[in-house]
């Protein structure tokens, strides 16, 4: 039998094909009934529906689930005596057994079937736990009956949930096992598991990351440790005394970061709307409202490009300290990253993907934007340096020419050209400081050097980490920087901010001086691990196909 859906090449409208699946299992339940046995009630659907169907393996399961259900059996029952989970089993009796010794332990456990084998009057079944521990099961004709062994061969099949009480005791073999009384099917899988022994597709693993959970170990790790890097960032925060909070996901004015929204419409007050590009100035309203130190860990939404550091939804954090400036939170960031690394793998040398060592420890690079461009091209650039001045310069490389440029837009672009190509160029995590004041509008200006602003990025590997400022919290000046924006929008940056009057309202109450700083969790884990982006993220969103 093989498993080859057909979901993906139906001529039918997905309510047409649900009805068409549904008939089919009722039609199943009909035969089943009657009297047929499971084979020939697959085979009779197989043939009457075509190639609409489910495939064979999935009919041939539906089947043993009518039959179950026909027998007084349920295929999904409410409850098991799970007394312990395959991991504790294992923990306490590991290197504790004998070959063939036995205890008399009773354990009942539960899990996904990996493995089976049904030869004779004794049957044996790995299962795992959810994640990936796995343990023996033993069913023997002598201890549950010869009625009850016949079931199980017929009805069990890899993937189901299977719920097994009995002995502990390791077999001939020294398998750690439980010696089953009795067994039950825990919830029925009606499609199999793919090949275990081969390595899912990209295509499987992104589309069905699930299944990638149950068959690569390195899907159910990355899980586990993206949940234990967000709870490191947490408890490093709670330690400091920072207060988490939630903000508005819809937002009636898109801004606190330079990228293009999605947009929707709220049909209860008939206005669009936008998904949160950044919470950054709503968390700054908490500034003004008396939080002094605050922090969220939420998704984000940029209607922008995809590859393997970028995505559409994402997860970010972002941190305020009322008095903190951009250096502040570069201490903080580079704490928040090396206990990270510390807390989920015991260093802050991380290995990744490919098996190269990254160390995070230590102090961390810092640089100039403008004096590490200044070296590269081998002349002095300043804030003072003229648009057409750098557009030739720009020239001269071969740079694209962008929709809407301006001194600080020419000056990111020159230096993206010489840092940001070659990943090798800012391996190690490395501070780039002090940006143009055209390109950072939320930026204070700087103490001591005009036409900059303190802004630093982090880049790890060559790409860009995290984020900082210290915060502008000047009403008047942050009006022009916004009005700047919104000319920059009607020149054709699509990335540029709306003016934001109720936030101008709200620094007009007075937000004191403060360093943010934004982080994405899922560049994180890539800075952590050398995955991609999708990799690290659970759900990534893909492309549906026809």
């Amino acid at each position: 039998m093989t498993d080859e859906t057909n979901d993906e090449q139906s001529s039918l409208s997905t309510v047409e094909r649900a009805e068409l699946l549904m008939k089919q299992d009722e039609a199943i339940a009909e035969k089943i009934d009657a009297g047929s046995s499971v084979d020939e009630a697959a085979e009779s659907s197989l043939s009457e529906f075509g190639s609409e169907s489910h495939p064979e393996q999935v009919l041939v399961r539906v089947a043993k689930r009518a039959e179950m259900l026909k027998e007084g059996n349920q295929p999904y029952p409410v409850h098991f005596d799970v007394t312990s989970t395959i991991e504790e089993v294992r923990a306490h009796y590991d290197g504790k057994l004998e070959a063939g010794e036995e205890t008399t332990d009773v354990v009942g456990i539960a899990g996904r079937v990996l493995f089976l084998r049904n030869t004779g009057g004794l049957c044996f079944v790995q299962l795992a736990a959810g994640d990936g521990t796995t343990i023996q099961g033993m069913i023997s004709k002598r201890e549950v009956g010869p009625e009850s062994i016949k079931r199980f061969k017929h009805l069990v099949d890899l993937g189901d949930h299977l719920f097994v009480r009995g002995r502990v005791i390791a077999s001939k073999t020294g398998e750690l096992s439980v010696f089953a009384t009795e067994w039950d099917i825990a919830a029925k899988a009606l499609r199999p598991l793919p090949a275990l022994h081969k390595e899912l597709s990209e295509e499987q693993s992104t589309r069905k990351p699930y299944l990638a959970m149950i068959a690569d170990e390195k899907t159910r790790t990355m899980v586990r440790n993206r949940a234990k890097v967000v709870a490191s960032l947490r408890r490093n925060f709670d330690e400091r005394n920072y207060m988490e909070a939630e903000t508005p996901m819809l937002q009636t004015v898109h801004g606190g970061a330079a990228a293009r929204p999605f947009t929707t419409h709220m049909n209860a007050f008939d206005i669009d709307l936008y998904l949160r590009i950044a919470p950054e100035l709503f968390l700054k309203r908490l500034l003004v409202g008396g939080i002094d130190r605050v922090f969220e860990i939420n998704r984000n939404f940029r209607n922008e490009g995809v590859d393997a550091t970028h995505a559409p939804e994402f997860t970010m954090l972002e941190a305020y300290q009322a008095y903190g400036t951009y250096d502040t939170m570069a201490e903080l960031t580079k704490n928040l990253v090396q206990r990270s690394a510390m807390d989920t793998f015991g260093s802050h040398v991380v290995t990744l993907a490919d098996g190269e060592k990254y160390d995070l420890g230590g102090e961390w690079k810092s640089i100039t934007m403008y004096g590490s461009l200044s070296e590269s091209l081998g002349e002095e650039i300043t804030p003072e340096t003229s648009v057409k001045h750098l557009r030739d310069l720009a020239d001269k490389l071969g740079l694209e020419e962008e929709a809407a440029e301006n001194h600080g837009k020419l000056v990111e672009h020159l230096w993206e050209h010489f840092y940001t190509e070659d990943p090798h160029t800012l391996w190690a995590p490395t501070f780039v400081r002090d940006f143009p004041v055209e390109t950072s509008p939320l930026t204070k200006s700087h103490r001591s050097v005009p036409g900059v602003v303190e802004k630093w990025d982090l880049y790890v590997r060559g790409f860009e980490l995290a984020t900082a400022y210290s915060e502008l919290n000047d009403p008047v000046v942050q009006r022009e920087r916004f009005v700047q924006q919104a000319k920059q929008a009607m020149e054709g940056d699509d990335e540029a901010m709306d003016i934001d009057e109720d936030f101008i309202e709200a620094l007009g109450i007075g937000m004191p001086p403060a360093g943010g700083m934004g982080m994405g969790i899922d560049r994180l884990l890539i800075a952590l691990t050398g995955a991609t982006i999708r990799e690290t993220v659970t759900f990534p969103l893909v492309k549906p196909l026809k």
